[in-house]
């Protein structure tokens, strides 16, 4: 009987690992408690499955992981819907997202092939039902009723390595269109703005920062870019996000900077716990930029470098709590955007920029003396200075003007900065500002854009 105990708690235990790894983690670390899992259809919570959950958060690795497997995707859950009815439902809620396509796809296809199969089991059930007889089966029959169920199990297997075979295809497929998306992503979505900046060229002018249409339309679809990038993992907070990156395009130029860059990325992710202020459901541990590890269920925004991806705890996003949930945010996106732009692991300067690298270090020298003297500065300049290693430091440093300004509006966190860190304010405007704005007009996508035709003009030749 206890050894009964034991092996259900086990199962229990991988069956929940499995659930948060699929909400929160990659793949390749969960595929050995894959491997262990009995029932790969177990029911969770409102009886869905494994398949459903990843169905639903548009998991595209998960999802063709469990159908390898022998998910079912026929069975249903509480709202009586089945992997297929919610892929098609994701889709249709998010059309832009590749992800939940990608889904479909898979899931229609195995979908389809078992359609197949059972259609096949049933007629071959039938034929049998037909030729039944009341007296004893001859010898010679069972031999043709084993011939049979030879067959089927190879014209199975046969179906088993054309699905693979196609998913296989499939995957190079979707892989080529998103490369090609990318290419083109650019090239549809700034055309204005590469005219304008043609027409500045063309006519001397200096300033490659006018407006170059609509403004109200241009704010829009930077949020809605933003919008598209992230996934709100626990919670209905839509609007409340909505808000928060509508308040840093509007609060100041050093704010819009970063929504303006970051919607044109492509690589950045943001992850939204709406029912806590920690990121601990989301991210069970971090590693800081410094080295120093956290946990995340204390710990109310984060920037992964290395997934590219930032983390926010959202809970009470409204009145006063929206503008600490703002400033968090900020203080995030204002890393991430540091290191894609520069390409330095997160310092505010390129690679070889000897000039920049030495007023940066003045500027840290400068605050470290200051705070020797009085004893404490404005808290996240005392945290930038706290760091173990320099291009923390000097990262966390750059991202204070963003935050102090999220914290007090532009007005008055200007002033502050003017007054109390005017090398920091004038090197992020002079320097990070400047590169923000001018990569945002170009965008990452611009590059794509320009060696997918060089690529098509070599294939066509």
């Amino acid at each position: 009987m206890a050894s009964n105990i034991s092996a259900s708690s086990a199962e229990q235990f991988v069956e929940e690992r499995l659930l948060v790894g699929l909400l929160t983690g990659p793949l390749l670390q969960h595929k050995e408690l894959l491997d262990i899992l009995e029932d790969v259809d177990v029911r969770h919570a409102r009886q869905r499955t494994l398949l459903h959950v990843g169905v639903g958060l548009g998991k595209t690795d998960w999802v063709e992981e469990l159908l390898a497997r022998g998910a079912d995707t026929d069975i249903t859950d509480d709202s009586q819907q089945n992997a297929l009815s919610s892929a098609e439902e994701m889709v249709q809620k998010y059309p832009d997202d590749v992800e939940r396509s990608k889904v479909l796809q898979l899931v229609t296809l195995v979908h389809r092939r078992d359609q197949v199969i059972r259609r096949r089991l049933q007629a071959s059930s039938s034929r049998s039902t037909d030729h039944a007889t009341p007296v004893a089966i001859p010898e010679c029959d069972i031999a043709s009723l084993k011939s049979s169920v030879d067959s089927l199990r190879r014209e199975m297997k046969s179906l088993v390595n054309q699905l693979s075979s196609s998913l296989e295809e499939l995957k190079d497929q979707v892989c080529g269109r998103d490369a090609l998306m990318r290419c083109l992503e650019g090239a549809v979505t700034s055309t204005a703005e590469d005219v304008t900046l043609i027409k500045c060229v063309l006519i001397g002018e200096a300033s490659l920062s006018q407006p170059t249409s609509d403004p109200t339309r241009a704010r829009q679809e930077c949020v809605d870019a933003m919008m598209r990038k992230t996934r709100i993992m626990y919670g209905n907070g839509v609007d409340g996000m909505r808000r928060l990156y509508e308040r840093l395009y509007d609060e100041d130029e050093c704010t819009a900077c970063i929504i303006k860059f970051l919607s044109r990325d492509y690589r950045l992710k943001v992850m939204v716990d709406f029912e806590s202020k920690y990121i601990g459901r989301m991210k069970e541990k971090v590693v800081r930029l410094d080295g120093s590890q956290g946990n995340g269920s204390g710990i109310a925004s984060f920037c992964d470098f290395e997934s590219e991806t930032v983390y926010l705890g959202a809970e009470d996003c409204s009145g006063d709590w929206e503008n600490a949930v703002c400033r968090r945010l900020a203080w995030a996106l204002s890393q991430l955007s540091l290191k894609l732009v520069f390409d330095n692991e997160g310092r505010p300067y390129s690679k070889g920029d000897v000039e920049r690298e030495r007023e940066w270090m003045r500027a840290l020298e400068e605050l470290e003396e200051r705070r020797k003297r009085v004893g404490g500065l404005d808290f996240n300049i005392d945290y930038a200075l706290l760091g173990k290693t320099l291009k923390a430091k000097v990262c966390w440093l750059a991202a204070a003007v963003p935050w102090i300004i999220a914290l007090y509006g532009s007005t008055r966190g200007r002033d502050m900065l003017q007054k109390n860190y005017h090398l920091l304010l004038s090197l992020y405007s002079n320097n990070v500002i400047g590169t923000l704005l001018a990569s945002a007009k170009v965008g990452p996508t611009s590059i794509y854009y320009s060696f997918f035709f060089t690529s098509w003009s070599s294939l066509k030749h």
